[in-house]
């Protein structure tokens, strides 16, 4: 497979300036779309020195503090639409490790059996896409809990409703896989001369344990708020 120059990525700004120029025509200000295509690169082009020193130099106190920090700011993120109501963080760190944790457990343990549970090339990118698709799944959740409450719904209605609709993009994908796209991962590996075949099994590894940690993280943030909610109405009722 032929190497990616750096000088070849100045062709990917061809879509970038596509973009800015509708943003220019319709919005006035392309500066959201620049800020955000400079932050990518940046932030990218970082992890990957970084990723590179780790690599060469494993270590299991190194390796966990990388997926502390990025479930720190994965649970910071899954509040945002939520942010104005107090006490979410904590739920939502909650359901984030309790969910990710165990999948990344089954994962590096039982299904690729890895002699190295904290092999930064395992761990890291594993709970990388795990905590983002639970993240987008508590967001979904959080968001459309407070505002079925907001509809007047139990908070048990809207437990329900929130579920639902947090789980609608994981089942789509799962219908989707195959018959419309091929996901990121399994591309990357075939276009790197990966057998198909052997980038599938990867492939179904991954989206069934990101429907695992989704499904288990937007119930457990759900519950929390849930019975967050329980308790503060029996105490206004003691009132």
């Amino acid at each position: 497979m032929a190497t990616i120059e750096w000088l070849d990525l100045l062709w990917c700004l061809v879509p970038i300036v596509l973009v800015c120029t509708v943003y220019m025509r319709w919005l006035g200000k392309p500066s959201e779309i620049i800020l955000a295509a400079s932050r990518m690169a940046v932030q990218l082009i970082a992890v990957g020195y970084v990723l590179v020193s780790i690599f060469e130099n494993p270590s299991p106190v190194i390796s966990i503090g990388i997926v502390s920090t990025m479930l720190i700011v994965a649970a910071w993120i899954s509040i945002r639409p939520v942010r104005k109501h107090s006490g979410v963080m904590l739920p939502a760190s909650i359901a984030l490790g309790s969910a990710v944790g165990f999948h990344l457990f089954l994962s590096i343990i039982f299904v690729l059996q890895a002699e190295s549970w904290f092999a930064p090339q395992l761990l890291i990118p594993l709970a990388g896409m795990y905590l983002a698709n639970t993240m987008n799944a508590i967001s979904l959740a959080a968001e459309r809990f407070h505002s079925e409450l907001g509809n007047l719904k139990t908070p048990e209605e809207a437990r329900l409703i929130a579920f639902r609709a947090a789980m609608i993009p994981q089942i789509n994908s799962l219908l989707a896989v195959g018959l419309v796209s091929l996901p990121g991962m399994m591309t990357g590996q075939i276009l790197s001369g990966v057998s198909p075949l052997i980038a599938v099994r990867y492939q179904i590894m991954i989206m069934t344990m990101c429907l695992g940690t989704s499904g288990l993280g937007a119930a457990m943030m759900l519950w929390l708020m849930c019975r967050s909610k329980e308790k503060s109405a029996a105490a206004n009722n003691k009132g």
